[in-house]
């Protein structure tokens, strides 16, 4: 393990005591649970830059058969929500 110094106020680490105390575990032991954790999440989730890319990857892949969508857009939409 690295030994890292960190700040918090008296609310936060009054509420990592508490937390520590209920859990029976370390304070740092609580800490580290809640970073990791954070950190998982934040790998699952894609970056905006990712999200972007797969968006442009998408256009014009599709094709719904009809050569006139963007000018008639209104009637198939009334034409989707009659079925």
């Amino acid at each position: 393990m690295i030994r890292m110094q960190i700040q918090f106020t008296e609310a936060e680490v009054s509420a990592l005591r508490h937390e520590a105390l209920q859990r029976k575990m370390s304070v740092s032991a609580v800490v580290r649970e809640a970073v990791d954790e954070r950190l998982a999440q934040s790998s699952v989730r894609p970056s905006r830059e990712e999200l972007v890319q797969r968006a442009l990857a998408a256009v014009g892949r599709f094709r719904s058969g009809s050569g006139d969508v963007a000018t008639r857009h209104d009637e198939y939409f009334a034409d989707s929500i009659q079925d």
